[in-house]
């Protein structure tokens, strides 16, 4: 798919920085967010084009459930945080791609960021950098090849 953002980045996996593969498997491959104020926020991108959920596999569905579960032990050990929150969306241009956001909510995270809020962290304005988006990666693909 000539306009889609992740099947681009898919094309070049192997040479991705590791904030873009911080792990990869058949079915999937997790990212840091970019364009987000929140350390930590993830992408858990299906490795093949696919625009909806229905349209997973059996085998990609599984994958998903134990990811979702797998990056939200990851995330709280190494940040702390007190949940994460779980979305898909995928309607922004070039980004029709299904992928999952995982996102981590802090203890001390404000109230009026909590919930569907959060995503007024996406702000590029004021993106996490990229070395802090490096070190974090390296930490989370540590613990997942525990």
């Amino acid at each position: 798919m000539e306009s889609c953002v992740t099947c681009a980045g898919e094309r070049g996996v192997a040479e991705l920085p590791l904030r873009e593969r911080i792990a990869v498997d058949e079915h999937w491959r997790v990212a840091h967010a970019f364009g987000t104020a929140l350390p930590g926020w993830l992408v858990l991108l299906p490795r093949r084009h696919v625009t909806a959920i229905a349209d997973l596999t059996d085998a990609e569905a599984v994958g998903l459930g134990v990811w979702q579960v797998r990056l939200s032990r990851a995330l709280h050990r190494v940040t702390g945080c007190a949940k994460t929150y779980v979305a898909q969306f995928a309607e922004a241009p070039g980004f029709g791609h299904v992928h999952f956001h995982v996102i981590p909510r802090a203890v001390d995270l404000a109230a009026e960021s909590r919930g569907p809020s959060i995503f007024g962290l996406l702000d590029a304005a004021h993106e996490v950098p990229v070395a802090e988006r490096d070190a974090l990666a390296g930490r989370l693909a540590a613990y997942l090849a525990e």
